[in-house]
């Protein structure tokens, strides 16, 4: 009886929930002991309070347990812990456990969606799935057929399910899902199809519709308020979403929100990151392809456009801007200000007012980066807050059917979604970056609904002149815009980093391997090789007084697709294949949770 109380104590706190607030769901995001949405916590910090593990201890970490899912492509993502309940899940086809911490593991109940595996090829760079979250009593994820589901926390039974978007037109999903006060907030993948980006706002209570808002198209469809949405502390007046597109591109003009998702409540704003505008071919779509590429602070309540800003106008390299914001409070020139900071996939490092939309930062986080000498940051210049494009690496320049080299970031960025971490006691982030250059030749493309819409051939290799690997993890001081330290690695750093208390930063390779380092100097304290390498994140969590540390590994993702797909072409996988043979010499697939905790 103590048993089955325990496990529905911490779920039952959603049952009395007031509409306008849930404080029952930030009352568990702010215990450190749960891990109950992806992200840990609104802010994005994916911090944890916990220092039971710390700097002097962190050596002596042991296996305790693991859990194998079944299934062999990318693990994204992390497990989330609800009370004494942990649930894991898996790449398509979307399988979610809950399992019983209290009785070593044992399987409560499982979820197995049936779905179509015709959306498999939709998908753009491997079946990934980065989680499901919970909130009132309820766990939700999203398929990749884009069907919502709300299953009950204690049962796995269906409450409610939604269809989000239709695979035959390219639509996928790949992202978590986010609870905020009474709605659930949920992207859309597909950019590469020329799907039309989006985040929608479903009712928690019945999964009803309560507002869309588009990447681009009308005001009316973006939600945007001409007077009062503001680009760079200025109106961005009517018609914003399509008059920088030629004619009614727009339509299938990409922008997808596949991304992290952020909140903060004081404000009552949600920020996240729109995608590439479709095609990849530059000359196809003149113009800046208005709101592709942008962060967006949107009103949760409305989905109303507080302000946007548009990091890289007229996209030439695929530079999705999906990636996380991460929300602090900071003092800039002596001013308590609340930020935002974004490590872009164009290898720039933003830092914003979250309040106002204004950019007080942005500096390049890879030395490498060279398709852009700046950005520009004097608001009187007419070049204010835009890139400076390096024309040796215009493709738009150099034209169609033109081999562009030696552009770095490569298209999967100086950081894809593998999200950082951000310590409050150091404020530094902790930033997984692939260092990775790229060739890259346009090419004209017609759109076919459901089919490829992407018109570029692209070749991927390590940045030149370095230190000869593809990835760096490095400590970022975002009031500066400049790298504290940087720690080389062989292959891109594709998993999730976890900050915590004990001043001990967590991260995964590609290899297999969870690393742990000194949160201030980056040195090395810890690493164990997993089974498989690791794109999933690094999550924390107590249970009976102990503190643990969990992360999937499961070769794939992007950087993966090789092996997660059986690809051979060096060219397939938009690029990735030959960029990342080698990884096939350290690692194979494999799909499963290791749970790691100090001795008795």
């Amino acid at each position: 009886m103590n048993r089955i109380i325990l496990l529905t104590t911490a779920l039952s706190l959603g049952g009395a929930l007031s509409v306008s607030a849930n404080p029952a769901l930030q009352a568990l995001i702010d215990d450190p002991n749960q891990w109950v949405i992806q992200t840990g916590d609104y802010a994005n910090q994916r911090y944890s309070e916990l220092d039971q593990i710390n700097t002097g201890n962190v050596a002596d970490l042991q296996v305790a347990w693991t859990f194998s899912t079944g299934v062999l492509r990318g693990h994204e993502g992390s497990p989330l812990v609800v009370g004494d309940i942990m649930y894991v899940h898996s790449p398509f086809p979307n399988k979610v456990y809950a399992l019983d911490l209290n009785d070593n593991g044992k399987i409560i109940w499982r979820y197995e969606p049936v779905q179509d595996p015709t959306v498999i090829p939709v998908m753009c760079c491997d079946t990934v799935n980065r989680g499901v979250a919970y909130a009132d009593g309820k766990i939700f994820l999203h398929q990749a057929d884009t069907t919502v589901v709300a299953l009950d926390a204690l049962t796995g039974a269906v409450v409610w399910s939604v269809k989000n978007g239709d695979p035959t037109k390219g639509e996928t999903n790949t992202a978590t899902v986010m609870p905020v006060k009474d709605k659930l907030i949920v992207g859309i993948s597909g950019g590469e199809f020329g799907v039309r980006g989006s985040v929608t706002a479903y009712n928690i209570a019945d999964g009803s519709l309560a507002w869309r808002g588009y990447s681009m198209g009308p005001d009316s469809d973006t939600l945007i308020d001409p007077v009062n949405t503001t680009h760079l502390g200025k109106p961005v007046g009517p018609d914003s979403g399509t008059n920088t597109w030629e004619g009614d591109q727009w339509k299938i003009g990409g922008g997808t929100t596949w991304g992290w998702y952020s909140y903060d409540p004081e404000l009552n704003l949600i920020y996240y990151g729109s995608g590439n505008p479709s095609t990849w071919n530059p000359s196809q779509r003149p113009g800046d392809n208005r709101w592709s590429m942008t962060i967006w602070a949107r009103d949760a309540d409305t989905g109303v456009a507080k302000w946007v800003y548009q990091m890289t106008p007229h996209d030439e390299w695929d530079f999705d801007g999906v990636n996380e914001m991460v929300l602090t409070e900071q003092q800039i020139g002596g001013v308590d200000r609340k930020l935002l900071t974004h490590f872009d996939r164009n290898g720039f490092g933003y830092t914003l007012d979250r309040v106002t939309g204004e950019l007080l930062v942005a500096q390049k986080y890879d030395p490498q980066v060279n398709w852009a000498s700046e950005v520009v940051m004097d608001p009187a210049s007419d070049q204010y807050g835009r890139p400076q494009v390096v024309a040796a690496y215009s493709t738009q320049q150099n034209g169609e059917d033109v081999n562009s080299t030696g552009i770095c970031p490569a298209a999967l960025g100086s950081k894809d979604q593998q999200p950082s971490a951000y310590s409050p006691k150091t404020q530094l982030h902790y930033v997984p970056t692939n260092h990775v250059c790229m060739d890259y030749e346009p090419f004209r493309v017609s759109y076919t609904a459901g089919q490829p819409y992407v018109g570029a051939t692209l070749a991927m290799y390590p940045a030149p002149d370095s230190h000869g690997g593809m990835g760096n993890f490095i400590a970022w001081d975002a009031k500066e815009g400049k790298i504290k330290w940087s720690l080389p690695e062989q292959f891109s750093v594709w998993s999730g980093a976890l900050a915590t208390a004990g001043d001990v930063v967590f991260y995964g390779t590609l290899e297999g391997y969870l690393k742990a380092v000194d949160a201030n100097t980056g040195a090395e304290l810890y690493r164990f090789k997993t089974p498989s390498g690791i794109i999933g994140n690094v999550m924390t969590y107590g249970h009976g007084g102990k503190q643990y540390v969990a992360v999937y590994s499961g070769v794939g993702g992007w950087a993966g697709i090789g092996l997660a797909a059986g690809l051979t072409n060096p060219n397939d996988g938009l690029g990735a294949v030959g960029g990342y043979a080698a990884l096939s010499d350290y690692t194979a697939l494999g799909g499963t949770l290791t749970v790691f905790a100090l001795p008795d």
